[in-house]
C-alpha cells in the first residue's frame, strides 16, 4: 500500500509556471506506475500525464503536451509535475494517483491510490 500527498499548487498568472509534487511513503514505490489528474469544478477527473514505474516511458493528455512534464524520483519517493506556458483553463485540482502494475494506466478508474488533492488556479 502507499500513501500520496500532493504540494506546489497556488495561484500563477497566465504562462506562468508551477511545480507539483507528489511525496509517497510505504514500500516499492519504485513497482508503482504514477499518473496525474485534474478535475475542475461540475466536471470529471480528467488524465493528465503518467509514468512507468522506471520512468522510461510517459504518456501526456494532449491538452498538456509541450507545457507539462512528469517525472520521478525514486530514490526521494517522489513524482514530478513541471507546468509551463500556464493557460485559464488549467485550472483545477491537481490528484496524484499510483497503481504497482508495468503498464501505465491514463484512466483514472484504472489507479488504486490517491492523494487529497492540490488547487492550481491560473489567472487570466
Amino acid at each position: 500500500q502507499v500513501q500520496l500527498v500532493e504540494s506546489g499548487g497556488g495561484l500563477v498568472q497566465a504562462g506562468g509556471s508551477l511545480r507539483l509534487s507528489c511525496a509517497a511513503s510505504g514500500r516499492a514505490f519504485g513497482a508503482y506506475a504514477m499518473g496525474w489528474f485534474r478535475q475542475a469544478p461540475g466536471k470529471e477527473r480528467d488524465f493528465v500525464a503518467a509514468i512507468s514505474w522506471i520512468g522510461g516511458s510517459t504518456y501526456y493528455a494532449d491538452s498538456v503536451k509541450g507545457r507539462f512534464t512528469i517525472s520521478r524520483d525514486n530514490a526521494k519517493n517522489t513524482l514530478y509535475l513541471q507546468m509551463n506556458s500556464l493557460k485559464p483553463e488549467d485550472t483545477a485540482v491537481y490528484y496524484c494517483a499510483a497503481k504497482r502494475t508495468i503498464v501505465v494506466p491514463t484512466t483514472a478508474y484504472e489507479y488504486d491510490y490517491w492523494g487529497q488533492g492540490t488547487q492550481v488556479t491560473v489567472s487570466s
